[in-house]
């Protein structure tokens, strides 16, 4: 089978991380080929029997139509090209271009929404494209059961629920020491709400001495640094950047905390449960959390309250893991990959 996948980057996130593990798993059997709109620094590793096509040698920012009509347009071209029996696409425009791009040729296509589609498509525009140009999909492929109902039964009909997969790394890293300190991983952007995770600690940081560590990168650092300034919480709260052996690095943590506005399904909640790390969350859409979490270990997006509340009781009485509401063998890569093969056949 030749397999084709299109997202516009291949670094950052979490969807990109997801094409590169399972391009590079489908690769040991079937000719893959991933395709992104142009390349970028620190992208996820490919293995080398994956092919790699951009449709663009670089970002060329213009405006929307214009944009989606040329990558249409070279999408198509690699396509007609090099023939796949099926395209796989993640991610919000790409869904749209590889619908567009795959009229009147003989490749099935496979669409994977990947975040809450309430805010992925929250236009008027995009919101009557998702639920008319999506039903023209062969197959969709949705993070939760709260995504899937979004769209009409025409498109739910045709579609099914794929958790993420999570690398063997995260399960086969054990510890069974002392633990300290709270822990995060993700993008420091708006949809994280690190700042919501940074005044909630600040309320309770003088009855605990576990500090806090958000690693990642993003364009909010500096916003962030002076609020943990303002609060004077510089030597309790700690951005260490992104990391490349997140195992390793948190393996040790006390608790990991979740404090996104909106997610798919979140890789770094998971990564955190395949760990071993007692989590808690926002109860945010598009209902990843809730899907992964007994109820109690969640609380409301923005409330500063109930979050600093559920983090002092579960440092202070230092709950164990056992709030998870799935076998987190679920998240091994082998099954999902397995579910991700029929999904496309």
């Amino acid at each position: 089978m030749k397999i084709a996948f299109y997202i516009n980057i291949l670094a950052n996130g979490g969807a990109e991380r997801v094409v590169a593990t399972l391009a590079n798993a489908l690769s040991q059997d079937n000719e893959v080929i991933v395709i992104t709109s142009f390349p970028c620094d620190r992208e996820y590793f490919l293995d080398k029997n994956v092919r790699r096509i951009n449709i663009e040698q670089q970002e060329k920012k213009d405006n929307f139509i214009f944009r989606n009509i040329r990558r249409i347009r070279g999408l198509r071209q690699i396509l007609k090209e090099n023939k796949p029996d099926s395209l796989v696409s993640f991610m919000g425009e790409p869904n749209f271009r590889s619908i567009v791009a795959c009229f009147g040729l003989k490749i099935k296509t496979v669409i994977s929404v990947r975040n809450d589609p309430a805010k992925e498509y929250d236009s008027l525009l995009f919101r009557f494209l998702a639920k008319t140009l999506f039903c023209l999909a062969d197959y969709a492929v949705f993070q939760t059961e709260d995504a899937q109902h979004w769209f009409p039964k025409s498109i739910q009909n045709k579609s099914c629920v794929i958790l993420n997969p999570v690398a063997n790394v995260f399960f086969d890293t054990c510890y069974d020491g002392e633990r300290h300190n709270i822990v995060t991983t993700g993008r420091l952007v708006p949809q994280k709400n690190h700042k919501l995770l940074i005044k909630a600690f600040a309320r309770i940081a003088d009855k605990i001495e576990d500090n806090l560590y958000i690693y990642g990168e993003g364009f909010l650092r500096a916003e962030l640094e002076r609020l943990i300034s303002e609060l004077k919480m510089e030597k309790r709260i700690f951005l260490p950047g992104a990391v490349k052996n997140v195992p390793e690095t948190i393996k040790t943590a006390k608790l990991f905390v979740l404090s996104s506005d909106f997610e798919g399904m979140p890789n770094s909640l998971m990564e955190a449960m395949a760990l071993g790390i007692p989590c808690v969350s926002t109860d945010c859409p598009c209902g990843g959390p809730k899907m992964l979490l007994n109820k109690n270990f969640l609380v409301p997006i923005k409330d500063i309250s109930r979050l600093s509340g559920l983090i002092l009781e579960m440092v202070k009485k230092n709950i164990q893991p056992n709030n998870y509401l799935v076998d987190v063998n679920r998240f091994r890569s082998q099954l999902i990959i397995k579910e991700w093969i029929e999904a496309i056949q």
